[in-house]
């Protein structure tokens, strides 16, 4: 059932290192995929760390989502579907560290 609670926070960081790998940063993607396997350790650093790293990606979204904006409107071109996709990206990734807070995760992590 733990995994289950975890599975938004490998998805969240999936998609972030085809993000970046789809970007040529191999290396930052590597580290994306790689994120997931410290869930396997029970210590609240992880926790923090994994929350971290998705506050952080939320970021890079909303980054990408205004660089993306800008070359469509400098283009003419319409972008008002991607800024909603890019946004709701942005927000189920901020929203998956929210797992965190549950009852059953913060035993895991031992989170006071």
């Amino acid at each position: 059932m733990t995994l289950v609670r975890l599975l938004p926070v490998a998805l969240a960081t999936w998609l972030l290192g085809a993000h970046f790998y789809r970007g040529g940063s191999v290396v930052l993607a590597g580290c994306c995929v790689l994120a997931p396997v410290l869930l396997f350790v029970k210590r609240p650093w992880v926790a923090r760390a994994a929350q971290a790293l998705l506050a952080l990606a939320a970021l890079e979204w909303l980054r990408t989502m205004a660089f993306l904006m800008r070359e469509r409107q400098r283009s003419g071109l319409p972008f008002m579907r991607l800024s909603l996709i890019l946004g709701g990206v942005a927000a189920l990734t901020a929203a998956s560290a929210l797992v965190f807070r549950g009852s059953a995760l913060r035993r895991r992590y031992s989170l006071g």
